[in-house]
């Protein structure tokens, strides 16, 4: 396997023991996760590698996600937001409208 360009994590509020207690998993992340592989599958993104990961401790401002390496950290995700989150990867930049600070 080649290394990613990009790992993408998205909460999915999951626990090794136990019901989710987190937002992102209660606010529908799981399909955010599918819709997120679709679109960067249509796209034809390559150098990206998705997962889905336990809490990131901003159940505050979920569903979340991070891009390593560019340590991008996003927050209160739909699909548009994700849509305009990968348009601005594919420039360079960064999506100021869902950046956690």
């Amino acid at each position: 396997m080649e290394k990613p360009k990009y790992h993408i994590f998205i909460c999915t509020s999951s626990r090794v023991v136990g019901e989710p207690k987190g937002a992102c998993g209660k606010r529908d992340a799981g399909s955010l996760l599918q819709y997120l592989q679709s679109a960067v599958d249509d796209r034809g993104i390559d150098g990206v590698m998705i997962s889905n990961t336990g809490c990131l401790q901003v159940c505050d401002r979920g569903p979340a996600m991070v891009i390593y390496p560019k340590g991008y950290w996003y927050g209160n995700l739909d699909e548009e937001a994700i849509d305009r989150i990968l348009d601005a990867l594919e420039a360079g930049t960064s999506c100021k409208d869902y950046l956690l600070t």
